[in-house]
Order: structure tokens, then C-alpha cells, then sequence
């Protein structure tokens, strides 16, 4: 069988909230990666605090969230973090985000990578029958990476943000449990 968290590029881990906590205060100095994942201004923030956060997190997301960290496979290095929210199991939903911290493995596939295992993890191990997300029209890279896996164009809040004095876009894309497994040739 195969390895579900290992992918070609990267695979998935769980890192303690203090080696993500200091990875996330280096990560947060880069105020462009901070602003292709999050709608909120950039913001820094103490190492305690966000271990404090994610510690937190975890504690009251604990059966409707699954986080998982990002490391290469082949320098083992920790460049990000993707994370599943389940938001109803009742209808077998959830949304997915993704944050490539080291600007050095953006471009080069990582991203994509990351996102097809925790793609397949939700459909395969969590049983889900659709997961969605969302994105800036600014981030034509992370497009690109989510159609790749698959994810379709869903909809979009026309000027739903702000950045530089200028509005932009929210996108909404989808992928289905059956169009998932259709890419990969088998049968749900």
C-alpha cells in the first residue's frame, strides 16, 4: 500500500507548536507570503503567541480539523503547512488552505504536491465528498497549482478585498469526491 502522506516532491508531517511557531514568526517576516494566504493585513506576531494559538486550535478543532506541516523529501526541511476543516460531516464537506512559508520552494511544484495528498487524504481516508477553498484573483500561481489538482472555478465576490489601493477578487473553487477519483482512474 502506499505511503498516503508521502507524495513526489514532499510529505506530510506533525510538527510540535514550537518548531511551528518559530517556523511561522520567520515565515511572517516575508509580508508577500502573508498576503498570498491571508486577507487580514500583514501582521507580526511573538513565537509564544502563536504557540499559544495553535495549541488552542488544536484543542477545539480536534475532530473537525486536520493540520498537517509540509517538509520536503529530500532535505526533510519543513517549507509550510496544509490544513482540512471539516465543515459539516453530515454533508461530507470541508475547505482546505495551504501556506508555502520558504519563499525558495514556491514555483517549483511543492505547493501542487502538497495540496494532491492532502486532496486524497480527505477523500480517501476522511471519506469526504467535496472540498472547497478560497483565493485572492491576485494569486495566479496558487490557481494555476489548485486546477492542477483538479479543483474547479466555483465562484467569485467581485472587489471582495483590499491590497495596495487596489480591490481584487475572491475566488472560489471546488472538487468533487467522484472528479477526484476520475483523475486518478478508479472508481469511488
Amino acid at each position: 500500500m502506499k505511503d498516503i502522506y508521502c507524495g513526489t516532491l514532499v510529505r506530510l508531517a506533525v510538527e510540535s507548536p514550537e518548531i511551528m511557531a518559530k517556523a511561522f514568526v520567520r515565515w511572517d517576516h516575508d509580508s508577500e507570503a502573508h498576503r498570498l494566504a491571508d486577507s487580514d493585513p500583514a501582521q507580526l506576531w511573538s513565537e509564544k503567541w502563536i504557540k499559544e494559538r495553535i495549541e488552542k486550535d488544536t484543542e477545539k478543532e480536534e475532530s473537525q480539523a486536520f493540520r498537517f506541516s509540509i517538509r520536503t523529501l529530500v532535505e526533510d526541511k519543513l517549507i509550510g503547512g496544509v490544513s482540512l476543516w471539516v465543515h459539516s460531516w453530515t454533508h461530507s464537506e470541508a475547505w482546505v488552505g495551504i501556506a508555502l512559508g520558504e519563499r525558495d520552494f514556491w514555483g517549483k511544484g511543492y505547493g501542487t504536491d502538497a495540496m494532491r495528498l492532502i486532496v486524497q487524504y480527505g477523500f480517501v481516508e476522511a471519506n469526504l465528498r467535496r472540498i472547497s477553498l478560497g483565493l485572492h484573483s491576485f494569486n495566479a500561481r496558487a490557481l494555476k497549482s489548485y486546477e492542477k489538482v483538479g479543483f474547479k472555478m466555483e465562484g467569485m465576490a467581485r472587489g471582495d478585498g483590499l491590497r495596495d489601493g487596489q480591490r481584487y477578487d475572491g475566488y472560489y473553487m471546488g472538487i468533487l469526491r467522484e472528479e477526484w477519483f476520475a483523475m486518478q482512474g478508479v472508481m469511488p
